[in-house]
């Protein structure tokens, strides 16, 4: 993949992993699209680049994902097409089943998971007729283990990976590529818009968050899994990883180790 000659559409680029992969991006000469909700910090973004003239900010809401076929058209319009489209925006959440509003539920499968297959469903007639493209999502290592006070997130994130691998099936023919990226605890400000039960932002960092990967290392390692066009890819921690492949071969013992976890 000749980076420089493709067209990146990238979701959640106002803050975080989106951020730090459009700027990674631009220093490969890459043009791109970038949204979020936040016109006014895209902007920002969009001078941090290297080159600025190639990035073009389209505003959005997941959430509003009736709306979004007008926005695929829009896209696709600046540069006449889109190479790989970076599913990346979300909402996160920390409360527990019992305290958690049945309003909160919907509104993270709103965003994380109709509306990012609304926009995935906008932009895949224009794969097909390219005979090329290439989806990239990033999900979470909550998409493969679900933990407490993620649940609605964990659902939302394991859908996902039902629908993407679908997609993938389906459309190997079209030449169209699906890549998962399933982050581990990054530092960046997820967790403390997360939502809590009553769905106010938890407006604070947790501190496994803290502690994270640099979303910018994160960039580094999530574009090699892009340009490899691998299938599904842990960016994460030791712990995290060692997760997936103790729930995959050793379900009861993970099952233990997640009741141990706390959950206050």
């Amino acid at each position: 993949m000749n980076l420089k000659e493709q067209i990146f559409w990238i979701t959640g680029a106002s803050s975080g992993i989106g951020k730090s992969l459009a700027i990674a991006l631009s220093d490969y000469g890459a043009k791109l699209i970038i949204s979020s909700r936040n016109e006014h910090v895209l902007n920002e973004v969009k001078e941090k680049c290297k080159f600025p003239e190639k990035v073009k900010v389209l505003p959005l809401d997941l959430e509003e994902y009736t709306k979004l076929e007008s926005k695929a058209k829009q896209a696709i319009s600046f540069f006449g097409r889109i190479d790989v489209l970076v599913n990346n925006g979300g909402i996160s959440q920390r409360s527990l089943v019992k305290d958690t509003s049945i309003f909160v539920d919907k509104r993270l499968i709103d965003i994380n998971y109709l509306g990012t297959v609304a926009l995935t469903k906008a932009v895949l007639p224009h794969f097909i007729k390219n005979k090329s493209g290439h989806f990239v999502v990033t999900t979470s290592i909550v998409g493969k283990i679900g933990t407490p006070l993620r649940s609605t997130y964990a659902a939302s994130k394991h859908a996902l990976h039902g629908f993407f691998d679908s997609l993938r099936a389906e459309h190997h023919k079209d030449n169209v590529a699906v890549t998962l990226v399933c982050p581990g605890f990054v530092t960046t400000n997820v967790s403390k818009n997360a939502l809590t039960g009553s769905g106010t932002p938890q407006n604070k960092m947790d501190t496994a968050t803290a502690n994270g990967i640099h979303p910018d290392r994160f960039a580094e390692l999530m574009l090699k899994a892009i340009k490899n066009r691998k299938q599904e890819v842990y960016i994460a921690g030791a712990k995290e990883k060692l997760g997936v492949y103790v729930k995959r071969f050793f379900p009861k013992l993970l099952s233990k180790m997640i009741r141990k976890l706390s959950v206050t």
